[in-house]
């Protein structure tokens, strides 16, 4: 049984079996990196620090790195849409308005994404200048898929209608598609893999799983009416409840009064807790798996289906989500697994009838709104990440079918707020456009100032953590990635992976006659579905004279990371950082036999 750890409220939540097996999720990032013990002289991580004349030109240090969002330039992650709802990629920066909290804002961030195959990355070897091995090279994963199922909220009878579509959206993923079947429960999981008989016996595993019980009777209280009634002071609410409490319980006696309404105040509170724990675990599973997706290389989504769910006082961790997935370009689709869902007065017939006639009316209404209200939650998401939310339709296997392919273009905007107040306040979003076209448009709706600006080491670990997740290759800075590898046994294998950094462009500070400068070097290995295996980064400090200064410029210098792997194949993914913020990121790949 896994662990288990106390949320913000003290209420034991047990993390997903899927994420203990795959990448270690940290509260503020995706991943540790590997650590190995630093060296017993810890110098100065400042370049401009005093350096002692005997003091090492080199220095190498490795160490774990955590993440921290950086908010204070809002990302927009939009889709345009016309008539027909294709998007189109024809709009320039100046034909888009963004508003926050309607004071117009100005967008110093702007770039149109066009959906592509992903560049096929370049075996660099020592041993061989050859390409990628064709073995990896016809399966390199180009688009990973993550199928949640909201087995919380889930009844079972939904779920076995979704689950027969999603069998069918499954058959048709390509060679180059990875996917997995994660659970908002933590339970039946699949972690990404190209073997659709996995994939399937993870989707005959799933099975409904409540956190509280449905079954309750009289007096009738859901999650939607508790919220008003406990956070809302909704006195119309308590009444119903009241009423209908009065009538199951105390036969109408209005001597009983008092005590019908303490009983109604009594059952809210309980069902507003449970209702908040369930909201929150299925919250912190689709932000694990945010994370776990984000820690594929390339192209990446989510497909969240459920049958909604509230979040009354959880909307920070909505926009937190929003905002990593953003980040890391992770879009989330939804679909509402209630299908084309109509209300009845009362409830089905697997409910009992209304204990009051004059409470039925009132209770109808919210049955009606809770249901709209469901659905928020999963509407936002969509918007916010700039993707589709397929509800009230029964045609799950065309919904799936949509939902399974991205928009073919969309924009990335963003802005720096004015003046803004690191007060944890939730800003209103709106964007527009300067156009007469009749065009819809899809993109977040807010999001929370942060309490605390981000620290430069704070916004580099986040760049850093960005590139590593990415296939782009980035030039800033010269790197070559090169690879080697040799057997032990034939059950083991030692990887190496040599950055060689071309120092031409590295700015140096000139301290006490030495130049120094801070490189940071990430080597990342991920297996052939993209799953992540080991990653290292290491501290590089440099105090060089000027006559090893001359050589290095000529020579550049090589970092070696060492990993024990088994053989098979794997993608290798390499990025330096320096102190100035200059980045450069490569891909590589290599097969093991």
């Amino acid at each position: 049984m896994p662990p288990a750890n106390l949320n913000r409220r003290g209420i034991a939540v047990r993390a997903p079996l899927w994420l203990l097996a795959g990448v270690l999720a940290l509260p503020s990032g995706r991943l540790a990196l590997a650590q190995s013990s630093p060296p017993s002289t810890q110098p100065s991580t400042s370049p401009a620090a005093p350096v002692a004349q005997n003091a090492p030109e080199m220095s190498s240090q490795e160490s774990p790195t955590t993440f921290q969002v950086n908010v204070r330039l809002v990302e927009l992650h939009v889709v345009i849409r016309d008539a027909h709802g294709n998007a189109i990629g024809t709009l320039r920066k100046e034909d888009f308005r963004v508003f926050d909290e309607g004071k117009p804002q100005v967008i110093t961030k702007f770039s149109l994404e066009k959906l592509a195959p992903a560049p096929v990355p370049e075996e660099k070897s020592r041993e061989s200048s050859s390409s990628v091995p064709s073995t990896i090279a016809g399966n390199i994963p180009q688009h990973y898929i993550a199928y949640l199922f909201d087995d919380i909220h889930l009844a079972f009878s939904d779920l076995a209608s979704v689950r027969a579509a999603a069998e069918k959206s499954l058959n048709s993923l390509q060679p180059t598609d990875r996917a997995a079947i994660y659970t908002t429960s933590g339970r039946d999981y699949q972690d990404f893999t190209d073997d659709r008989n996995k994939l399937h016996d993870a989707l005959l595993r799933l099975m409904p799983h409540p956190i509280s019980d449905q079954s309750q009777q009289c007096p009738k209280m859901t999650y939607y009416i508790a919220d008003l009634i406990e956070n809302h002071q909704d006195q119309v609410a308590l009444s119903a409840v009241t009423a209908d409490v009065l009538a199951c319980q105390f036969n109408n006696d209005s001597r009983a009064l008092s005590a019908a309404q303490s009983l109604a105040e009594t059952v809210a509170r309980q069902a507003l807790t449970l209702g908040n724990q369930e909201t929150h675990i299925s919250l912190i599973s689709l932000k694990d798996v945010v994370r776990r997706v984000a820690a594929t290389p390339g192209d990446h989504s989510i497909v969240l289906v459920s049958p909604g769910f509230m979040t009354p006082q959880q909307q920070y961790d909505v926009d937190d989500i929003i905002e990593r997935a953003v980040r890391t370009n992770v879009v989330i689709n939804a679909l509402d697994a209630r299908g084309l869902y109509v209300v009845i007065p009362g409830g089905d017939v697997t409910q009992s009838a209304p204990s009051n006639p004059l409470a039925a009316g009132q209770e109808a209404l919210y049955q009606m709104d809770s249901e709209f209200a469901d659905s928020d939650v999963m509407a936002g998401l969509a918007d916010g990440t700039g993707v589709i939310f397929i509800h009230n339709r029964n045609d799950f296997d065309d919904g799936f079918r949509r939902l399974m392919s991205r928009p073919e273009y969309f924009y990335l905007l963003g802005f720096s707020p004015q003046n803004l107040k690191l007060n944890g306040r939730y800003h209103k979003l709106k964007v527009t456009l300067n156009t007469t076209e009749k065009l819809s448009v899809q993109a977040r709706r807010g999001y929370f100032a942060p309490k605390q600006a981000p620290s430069s080491d704070q916004q580099a670990k986040q760049e850093i953590e960005d590139a590593v997740f990415s296939q782009e290759e980035m030039r800033e800075l010269p790197i070559d990635l090169h690879t080697q590898f040799f057997k032990p046994s034939d059950e083991a294998a030692k990887l190496t992976v040599l950055a060689h950094v071309d120092l031409k462009q590295l700015h140096f500070q000139k301290v006490d006659g030495r130049n120094n400068s801070d490189l940071t070097i990430v080597s990342a290995v991920f297996d052939r579905n993209g799953n992540f295996v080991s990653g290292i980064q290491k501290l590089l400090q440099l105090h060089l004279k000027d006559d090893t200064l001359a050589y290095r410029m000529s020579s550049g210098l090589t970092v070696k990371s060492n990993f024990d792997v088994k053989p098979g194949s794997y993608l290798v993914r390499l990025v330096v950082r320096d102190a100035q913020g200059q980045i450069a990121a490569e891909n590589g790949a290599v097969e093991i036999p």
